[in-house]
């Protein structure tokens, strides 16, 4: 079933191709709409300057005209990862109602795709595990698509990471799985250069490529919980406490991205916290819309100075016309 009405436009324009001929009475009963609807659909295909001719008469019914069709719809692999990324999080994030939508357009993307893009989209759809939130920090498009086709492939990557405390490593991984959690991009395995297994930030990655060796696959390895996991064992380098001017229930909420704990103190609440992440700290309170204090640690207010002075340069720039 098709609700809105310019999908039902679009259906009417796929069915005339797809059966080269049909009546009204028959678009009527495929749309669930009476004909007057059919012939409102009708004008405003043709409106848009598709040929839609119409053969009136008893035996009438609606063609494209004769030789006509619709340019190939083409995708670059970044635009058919933009689409395929950001439809899975719309459909990952409750927006259950939609969700039959998300699924068509995503199969017609594919539909659309070569043979080896199209591979390397289904492996994201498969190896992405998604926690809905706002997106913090974007990872590389390429990160996402050699690190979902080496989950699926059990190949190993070679990477340059750079760390919170901006160390820069080159290592060998064994990816086994790809989480969005609470704004940010991770994958989690085994590292070699460790030894053990590990868990990096996307958006932290320099540079990736895929090899030719080769690792047992992790099957229906639990990305996101392991991730979850990970996050909660990892050893916190910043002792955050931020006094917030609102309410309890108010600060929970804004601060839902977080595991620290608050206080309701001298008419605000105090927000305590230990992260390794001082710049995604900033972000965030930068992005909660309500005053705050910063009590500790003074780096914390240094990384807020360089964070202002960044987005005041940004306002300041005059795009060329």
């Amino acid at each position: 079933m098709v609700y809105r009405p310019t999908a039902r436009v679009l259906t009417v324009l796929e069915l005339l191709q797809s059966y080269g001929r049909m009546t009204g009475a028959e678009l009527a009963r495929r749309l669930e709409v009476d004909i007057r609807t059919v012939r409102q659909y009708i004008q405003t295909l043709v409106d848009m300057g598709i040929p839609v001719e119409a053969q009136r008469g008893r035996y009438g019914a609606y063609r494209l005209r004769a030789g006509y069709k619709l340019p190939p719809l083409i995708f670059t692999e970044d635009e058919a990862l933009a689409l395929t990324l950001s439809l899975l999080v719309a459909k990952e994030s409750g927006l259950e109602r939609a969700a039959p939508s998300f699924e068509g357009v995503l199969a017609k993307i594919e539909r659309v795709l070569p043979a080896s893009t199209r591979a390397r989209i289904q492996a994201v759809e498969q190896a992405v595990a998604f926690e809905g939130s706002t997106a913090l920090t974007a990872p590389s498009g390429k990160a996402v698509m050699v690190l979902s086709s080496a989950v699926q492939s059990g190949q190993r990557v070679f990477l340059h990471y750079r760390s919170s405390q901006e160390e820069l490593t080159q290592r060998a991984f064994d990816p086994y799985g790809i989480a969005y959690h609470l704004g940010l991009w991770y994958t989690i395995g085994y590292c070699h250069l460790r030894q053990e297994q590990r868990l990096f930030r996307l958006d932290r990655i320099i540079s990736i490529e895929m090899t030719s060796e080769t690792f047992p696959p992790a099957v229906n390895f639990p990305a996101l919980a392991e991730v979850q996991r990970a996050l909660a064992t990892v050893k916190r380098q910043w002792r955050i406490e931020v006094w917030l001017q609102t309410t309890l229930p108010e600060a929970q909420r804004r601060m839902r991205s977080t595991n620290g704990t608050f206080e309701e103190k001298n008419g605000g609440v105090l927000f305590r916290v230990e992260v390794a992440d001082l710049p995604w700290m900033a972000r965030l309170l930068a992005g909660l819309g309500i005053p705050f204090v910063v009590r500790e640690p003074a780096a914390l207010r240094e990384t807020l100075r360089w964070l202002a002075a960044e987005i005041e340069a940004a306002a300041s720039v005059v795009p060329d016309d």
